[in-house]
């Protein structure tokens, strides 16, 4: 009866039933065990993986593949599908009108035995922060790649994302149905523009609209994908035409192999007979290491090879006993120690776990977390690391989508999720209080638009307030202040396209149309050259006064480095007192949230104290504090500045026919071409362009190219702007100001 219940929730079998009498059964099956699917699972029995990938290259899809395969859904949707259901993983209205993926869903599955936890991500680099939250909690990834496009932009991106982790993957070639589809192509970009050590593992029987099957090279079988949905796999001899061309590709992988695992180079080396277990020991060993990446076929769309990619996440991804993952124990001021976290799936060392995204649902707020030690149960306390707090755990559930499905203990290994509990995303938690340990927090790239943002009715001010509070909580990349110079509030994002999407958010779920004001780039102040202070602030007004000297140096930072900010105590002696430091320190970089020049962040310089004086009454934190602004202030008058911009990485794709009119264009917008390609017809050409010169480039892009131009645009790097960019900022500023001083002299009068 239990089993029955639990069934019932996951899947209509009614509707099941009168697919086929196959599927019906293999699915009231394997649907069977999901009744077991929270008991105590062995380590090597769990995969936490992610998908990950470009634009458009077929991410959801395949994640309702996988999903539909192992049981967990009774009826495939796709993502752009006519009955307006929509993909399972874009839970969210918006995601299914535009046909993109906004927020990462996570969701469990079972195959084989296996326990298998996806985390759907999006493509779109506005939403980056949704992969790096991913591939921070994740011990395996699948790298999709479009078999038309290739190596594109954002897989650029994610591929950097994953190398910062050293997260292991898998490469499945998708869109293999596609015309003009070239998975030999694309391999070679994965090895010359990823630099991946890269080597096919299987080969399509056919492409475009001939795609009938895949070759797997290891097995050295044709497998075939047969009934309604792809549902029937059917195992057969390698058409005979294929024969020299799999047994080409089946010596490279070898030779791949060799290079990248010792043990299966002495083989090679040795001539000894290679046998299928040989090349798959051989796979998994380099993939852990990420010494390798095997490269997989298939049309997600078409329902061909899912399946046979299910069986490779198990074999060659690594479970969450194969991966290192450490905390930091707090040592001394600034010094941590590296702990070794235990893996195994037993309570006998204490729970760590690490939240790693916050969402606000109709229940409150769900914060997803990811166990790396020990178990937790229902109603156990856990504490916040970083805020001292405790909580009670009241409800314990783990996530399919937006459905989710209450369990009583999770262990090491587990991603799961708690209401009610208040954090930020980063967040460590143990189970016991006099635990000091905090795992390594999530990266998260600087905002670079800006717009201001004002609700159009005044009546809808708390909507807004609670609207935008959730909002910045649940993503860091999403930044609100209120802007006192110009008297407006300011919303901050990744693109365009990101801060469009919260502001459509905002209307829909908290019934706040917003207007949103011209985009403004995130600029930033930096020197150009080193300049000394010898700042004294002395103040006497009756009774104890105020007296600190600041003697240093202020200096710009290297390229790589100009987009952060560094503080030096350099002082020898008793000169400057250590307490009166972290005043020092605090007055210099609350002067770089806004510069002098034109309102923007200074970036990109070192402040050095050398020296100073103090006066054994008059000294206090806050006289250093005003001594270092003082300090700051005086290099602003008598130092080298400019203004930086930042710069994004652009890649347009478009008709040949229309290549030197969007040539033309990017130059237009001072862009500076990194390297132009055209395949069958199509041509690719990679920019770097301020982002101050790419508003509007959208719409003259598709007028331009009779609506058939697409491109991307991530950030790349800060970089000086043009002198007259400058100038005109300046001027701006200045104008501005003038403005505010104006009105205050006239509210005096």
């Amino acid at each position: 009866m239990t089993i029955v219940a639990h069934l019932s929730r996951n899947v209509n079998l009614s509707r099941l039933s009168k697919i086929r009498p196959y599927i019906y059964k293999q699915n009231v099956r394997l649907l069977a065990s999901y009744a077991k699917f929270a008991e105590h699972k062995p380590l090597e029995k769990i995969r936490n993986i992610g998908i990950s990938a470009h634009i458009d290259s077929g991410k959801t899809t395949l994640t309702e593949r996988i999903l539909y395969y192992t049981g967990r859904i009774s009826e495939m949707h796709e993502v752009k599908g006519k009955d307006n259901v929509g993909a399972t993983m874009d839970s969210m209205e918006l995601e299914r009108q535009r046909g993109i993926t906004i927020q990462s869903a996570a969701t469990y599955t079972l195959w084989k035995d296996h326990n298998i936890n996806i985390i759907d991500t999006p493509g779109h680099v506005d939403f980056t922060v949704e992969v790096e939250r991913a591939l921070r909690v994740l011990d395996g990834a699948i790298l999709v790649l479009c078999a038309v496009g290739g190596v594109q932009s954002q897989t650029l991106t994610v591929n950097r994302q994953m190398k910062r982790y050293s997260v292991p993957c898998l490469a499945f070639i998708n869109k293999l149905d596609r015309m003009g589809a070239n998975p030999k192509r694309v391999l070679q970009q994965m090895r010359s523009k990823l630099h991946h050590n890269a080597a096919f593992i299987q080969l399509p029987i056919g492409l475009e609209s001939n795609t009938k099957g895949i070759v797997d090279l290891v097995t050295q079988k044709a497998i075939y994908f047969e009934g309604n949905f792809g549902e029937v796999v059917r195992e057969d001899e390698i058409p005979k035409d294929m024969n020299a061309e799999v047994n080409e590709r089946r010596q490279e992988l070898i030779e791949h192999l060799s290079n990248a695992d010792d043990t299966f180079g002495d083989l090679y080396l040795n001539e000894t007979k290679i046998t299928e277990k040989d090349i798959m020991d051989a796979i998994r060993r380099s993939c852990l290491k990420r010494k390798f990446t095997p490269v997989l076929v298939g049309t997600a769309l078409k329902n061909k090879g899912v399946q046979p990619l299910l069986d490779a996440v198990i074999s060659y991804l690594p479970n969450p006993g194969e991966v290192e993952n450490y905390a930091l124990q707090p040592k001394s001021e600034g010094e941590y120690d590296k702990i070794l976290l235990d893996s195994n799936r037993d309570d006998n060392k204490p729970f760590v776990g690490l939240a790693f995204k916050l969402e606000a649902g109709k229940f409150g707020q769900l914060t997803y977390f990811r166990c790396y030690q020990g178990m937790l149960r229902k109603s156990e306390t856990i504490y916040n690391t970083r805020t001292r707090k405790k909580v009670r755990i009241q409800k314990l559930v783990r996530l399919h989508a937006n459905q989710m499905e209450d369990v009583t203990e999770v262990y090491a290994g587990d991603i799961f999720a708690l209401f009610g509990v208040d954090c930020a995303s980063g967040d460590t938690f143990v189970n016991e209080s006099k635990l000091d340990l905090a795992m390594e927090s999530i990266y998260v790239p600087d905002s670079v638009v800006s717009m201001s943002i004002q609700p159009k009715n005044t009546k809808d001010r708390d909507n807004f307030a609670k609207g935008i509070g959730r909002f910045t909580k649940e993503d860091p990349t999403l930044r609100f202040h209120y802007d006192v110079d110009n008297k407006e509030s300011i919303i901050s994002g990744m693109g365009e396209l990101h801060l469009e999407i919260y502001a459509q958010r905002l209307e829909r779920e908290y019934n706040c149309p917003v207007i949103l004001g011209k985009p403004k780039v995130s600029f930033r102040e930096t020197l150009c050259r080193p300049c000394e202070f010898d700042y004294l602030h002395k103040k006497q007004s009756g009774g104890a006064g105020q007296y600190a000297r600041v003697i240093g140096f202020m200096e710009p930072l290297p390229p790589e480095r100009n987009t952060t900010i560094e503080f030096s105590d350099e002082t020898i002696g008793t000169n400057v007192p250590k307490q009166f430091i972290p005043g020092v320190e605090r007055g210099f970089k609350e002067m770089c949230v806004k510069g002098l020049l034109s309102g923007h962040k200074i970036a990109g310089v070192k402040f050095r104290i050398l020296d100073g004086m103090h006066h054994c009454v008059d000294s206090s934190e806050l006289a250093f504090f005003l001594a270092a602004q003082g300090a700051v202030k005086d290099v602003f008058e008598y130092g080298s500045w400019q203004i930086l911009e930042p710069i994004m990485l652009v890649e347009v794709v478009g008709p040949q026919e229309y290549q030197g009119l969007v040539l033309g264009q990017i130059n237009k917008r001072k862009g500076l071409i990194n390297s132009t390609e055209v395949i069958d017809e199509w041509f690719t050409i990679v920019a770097e362009v301020p982002l101050n010169e790419m508003f509007g480039y959208s719409a003259e892009l598709r007028s331009s190219t009779q609506g058939k131009g697409e491109f991307t645009m991530e950030y790349s790097r800060y970089s000086p702007c043009l002198p007259e960019v400058q100038e005109q900022l300046i001027r701006q500023y200045q104008e501005s100001r003038g403005i505010v001083v104006e009105k205050s002299q006239k509210y005096k009068n």
